[in-house]
């Protein structure tokens, strides 16, 4: 809830992969694309992996949601952004803990969410059901072993791989994120310790690397399952923690911490400001007459 002139969120991550959430019950303000861009912006922003924004959830659930990605684009669906949209509204008073229903783009979710303590807590989230798609031939120069697609409610492409570097995640990340039009989300995932638990490194599309995603958790796991290397539970390591996933034959059930981080607060004519710097910055300068050679030299 915001006061006039100014606009209050809260920020939450879900082992690391952090948003801004904003409680929006009367659909009083939309965000452009822009103004997404310029609050996620790591430097001279807030910064954050998306914003989330709460609206009522009519007759079908509790709360809706609205999902961009930081480059301001919109996205369908996040097992950990949903899970910080629940701890927001529980910790508003919006809503009680326990079973909380939300509507998002690709249908309802029941998110059963539990307080650990002020400021954290714990959610299993239903994502609905996965579906499998076609497997996929990819350069083999990455060590990779086995690709295929897998829809969430978002699209993704999964691949089983040797464990993989920064360089690799992301230039090939980039190059298959791209690689499909809408874009998807690339996981690189290899078998860790023991057949029940894979690790995980995530390129999301609108973001790029993030330290977890908890839609892309479910898509390796369900990827894994088919391809036998893994059995009905599995724990999904992801630099940011870890998430746990269940596979049941009707739906795939995502577990994980929520963590509050913070309250912002800021004023719509700081946002302004923000919105100008940040068209400033990718505004192409005149040129100065100096040789392209010379610029950057001290």
């Amino acid at each position: 809830m915001s006061e006039v002139g100014e606009l209050r969120l809260s920020k939450h991550h879900g082992a690391g992969n952090d948003f801004l959430v904003f409680m929006d019950l009367a659909d009083r303000r939309p965000f452009s694309a822009t103004e997404v861009r310029a609050l996620c912006d790591r430097h001279f922003g807030v910064g954050a992996d998306g914003i989330v924004r709460v609206l009522a959830g009519g007759s079908s659930a509790s709360l809706s949601m609205e999902l961009r990605n930081a480059d301001g684009s919109f996205a369908e669906t996040s097992g950990n952004g949903i899970r910080c949209l629940v701890q927001a509204a529980v910790e508003a008073g919006v809503v009680a803990a326990g079973v909380v229903t939300v509507e998002t783009v690709v249908g309802v979710r029941n998110v059963d969410y539990e307080t650990i303590e002020r400021g954290l807590g714990r959610a299993a989230v239903d994502m609905g059901p996965a579906i499998l798609g076609p497997e996929l031939v990819v350069d083999e120069t990455a060590g990779v072993q086995k690709a295929r697609s897998v829809n969430m409610g978002n699209p993704h492409i999964v691949l089983i791989c040797a464990r993989v570097g920064d360089e690799v995640l992301r230039t090939a990340g980039a190059h298959l994120a791209q690689s499909v039009p809408g874009g998807a989300n690339v996981e690189f995932a290899w078998v860790d310790n023991g057949p029940e638990a894979l690790d995980v490194r995530v390129f999301e599309r609108g973001v790029g690397e993030t330290l977890a995603c908890g839609t892309g958790a479910c898509a390796v796991a369900v990827a894994a399952r088919a391809w036998e290397l893994v059995g009905d539970h599995v724990e999904v390591h992801l630099p940011g923690g870890t998430l746990e996933v269940e596979m049941g034959r009707a739906s795939v059930v995502l577990r994980g911490p929520t963590r509050k981080v913070a309250e912002v607060t800021i004023r719509e004519s700081d946002l302004v400001e923000l919105v100008g710097e940040l068209v400033a910055r990718h505004t192409p300068r005149e040129s100065t007459g100096v040789p392209s050679e010379a610029l950057g030299r001290r």
